[in-house]
């Protein structure tokens, strides 16, 4: 499995960016894809993950309401659209998969066995 993660940027605070994540190698229909995130000195933190049929999604508390998880099948891609953007959100955004997640495990990143490099963003004040 190839996750190839893009769209990562400098933006104002209040401002939108959208991140892609293509995935190659495997059928994904019983994945579950992820967004994590570092920032400089802390420890990662999971941000969203969505089930491949989209049946599933789940949050981070703090991303909640401003950012939206979706995936394009035929694209094979996982976007993370990302609004209202405050600056304790600059990060590097790393994309995952896994097969076979459970909800209580989705923000696990211990549970994700492939991994892509990772997108900033950063957002200013």
């Amino acid at each position: 499995v190839q996750l190839q993660a893009s769209g990562g940027g400098l933006v104002q605070a209040g401002g939108s960016l959208r991140l892609s994540c293509v995935a190659s190698g495997s059928t994904f229909n019983d994945y579950v894809m992820g967004w994590f995130r570092q920032a400089p000195g802390k420890e990662q933190e999971f941000v969203a993950a969505i089930k491949w049929s989209g049946a599933t999604i789940r949050y981070a508390d703090s991303v909640k309401g401003r950012f939206t998880i979706s995936r394009d099948r035929a694209k094979s891609t996982v976007y993370l659209q990302m609004n209202s953007l405050k600056p304790e959100d600059t990060a590097i955004y790393s994309c995952a998969a896994a097969p076979r997640l459970i909800y209580s495990t989705m923000g696990q990143s211990s549970f994700y066995s492939n991994w892509g490099q990772g997108t900033q963003v950063t957002v200013s004040s």
